[in-house]
Protein backbone atom coordinates (compact mmCIF):
# COMPACT_ATOMS: atom_id res chain seq x y z
CA UNK A 1 0.00 0.00 0.00
CA UNK A 2 2.76 2.44 0.93
CA UNK A 3 4.62 1.64 -2.29
CA UNK A 4 1.57 2.65 -4.33
CA UNK A 5 1.21 5.91 -2.42
CA UNK A 6 4.91 6.69 -2.90
CA UNK A 7 4.67 5.96 -6.65
CA UNK A 8 1.62 8.21 -7.01
CA UNK A 9 3.28 11.04 -5.08
CA UNK A 10 6.49 10.76 -7.10
CA UNK A 11 4.54 10.70 -10.37
CA UNK A 12 2.59 13.82 -9.41
CA UNK A 13 5.75 15.56 -8.24
CA UNK A 14 7.63 14.77 -11.44
CA UNK A 15 4.69 16.07 -13.49
CA UNK A 16 4.69 19.30 -11.52
CA UNK A 17 8.46 19.69 -11.89
CA UNK A 18 8.19 19.11 -15.66
CA UNK A 19 5.42 21.69 -15.96
CA UNK A 20 7.16 24.23 -13.74
CA UNK A 21 10.58 24.08 -15.37
CA UNK A 22 9.92 23.14 -19.00
CA UNK A 23 6.47 24.12 -20.20
CA UNK A 24 7.16 27.84 -20.25
CA UNK A 25 10.48 27.46 -22.04
CA UNK A 26 9.32 26.33 -25.47
CA UNK A 27 8.45 28.74 -28.29
CA UNK A 28 4.85 29.84 -28.46
CA UNK A 29 4.61 30.92 -32.11
CA UNK A 30 5.79 29.23 -35.27
CA UNK A 31 5.97 30.21 -38.92
CA UNK A 32 3.29 28.18 -40.69
CA UNK A 33 5.66 27.85 -43.69
CA UNK A 34 8.19 25.92 -41.57
CA UNK A 35 8.93 22.24 -42.03
CA UNK A 36 7.20 20.59 -39.06
CA UNK A 37 8.86 17.32 -38.08
CA UNK A 38 7.47 14.96 -35.45
CA UNK A 39 10.40 12.87 -34.17
CA UNK A 40 8.23 10.41 -32.22
CA UNK A 41 7.71 6.83 -33.36
CA UNK A 42 5.37 6.08 -36.28
CA UNK A 43 2.87 4.60 -33.82
CA UNK A 44 2.86 7.77 -31.70
CA UNK A 45 2.58 9.92 -34.82
CA UNK A 46 -0.44 7.92 -36.00
CA UNK A 47 -2.16 8.73 -32.70
CA UNK A 48 -2.18 12.47 -33.46
CA UNK A 49 0.21 15.19 -34.48
CA UNK A 50 0.50 18.69 -35.92
CA UNK A 51 -1.41 19.22 -39.20
CA UNK A 52 0.92 18.94 -42.24
CA UNK A 53 3.77 17.57 -40.13
CA UNK A 54 6.00 14.79 -41.40
CA UNK A 55 7.20 11.92 -39.25
CA UNK A 56 10.93 11.29 -39.02
CA UNK A 57 11.58 9.28 -35.83
CA UNK A 58 14.62 10.42 -33.85
CA UNK A 59 16.50 7.21 -34.68
CA UNK A 60 16.28 8.07 -38.40
CA UNK A 61 17.00 11.81 -38.34
CA UNK A 62 20.63 11.45 -39.38
CA UNK A 63 19.68 9.16 -42.27
CA UNK A 64 17.20 11.79 -43.52
CA UNK A 65 19.34 14.94 -43.45
CA UNK A 66 18.47 15.70 -47.09
CA UNK A 67 14.86 16.42 -46.04
CA UNK A 68 16.05 19.22 -43.75
CA UNK A 69 18.45 20.99 -46.08
CA UNK A 70 17.41 24.26 -47.74
CA UNK A 71 14.47 24.72 -45.38
CA UNK A 72 13.87 28.28 -44.17
CA UNK A 73 12.83 27.02 -40.75
CA UNK A 74 12.55 23.54 -39.20
CA UNK A 75 10.42 22.87 -36.12
CA UNK A 76 11.08 19.53 -34.43
CA UNK A 77 8.80 18.25 -31.70
CA UNK A 78 7.87 15.09 -29.80
CA UNK A 79 5.98 14.12 -26.65
CA UNK A 80 7.81 16.26 -24.10
CA UNK A 81 10.67 18.05 -25.85
CA UNK A 82 13.44 15.59 -24.97
CA UNK A 83 13.69 13.74 -28.27
CA UNK A 84 13.19 16.93 -30.25
CA UNK A 85 16.05 18.49 -28.27
CA UNK A 86 18.26 15.59 -29.32
CA UNK A 87 17.08 15.94 -32.93
CA UNK A 88 17.95 19.65 -32.86
CA UNK A 89 21.49 18.82 -31.69
CA UNK A 90 21.91 16.19 -34.42
CA UNK A 91 20.70 18.58 -37.10
CA UNK A 92 22.89 21.46 -35.93
CA UNK A 93 25.95 19.17 -35.81
CA UNK A 94 25.22 18.38 -39.45
CA UNK A 95 25.01 22.00 -40.58
CA UNK A 96 21.26 22.63 -40.29
CA UNK A 97 21.10 25.95 -38.45
CA UNK A 98 17.47 27.00 -38.64
CA UNK A 99 16.08 24.44 -36.18
CA UNK A 100 13.62 25.16 -33.38
CA UNK A 101 12.83 22.68 -30.62
CA UNK A 102 9.08 23.13 -30.43
CA UNK A 103 8.82 20.84 -27.42
CA UNK A 104 5.60 18.85 -26.96
CA UNK A 105 3.58 18.35 -30.13
CA UNK A 106 0.51 19.89 -28.48
CA UNK A 107 2.52 23.07 -27.88
CA UNK A 108 3.33 23.27 -31.57
CA UNK A 109 -0.22 22.42 -32.67
CA UNK A 110 -1.66 25.13 -30.43
CA UNK A 111 0.83 27.80 -31.47
CA UNK A 112 1.23 27.62 -35.24
CA UNK A 113 1.05 31.21 -36.54
CA UNK A 114 -2.21 31.76 -38.36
Amino acid sequence: MYKIIIIVVLTLASGFIFYKFYMGKFPTEFNEEALFVDVRSAKEFAGGSVPNAINIPLSTVEANLDKFKDQEQVVVFCFSGGRSGKAKIILEKNGIENVINGGPWQNVANNVAK
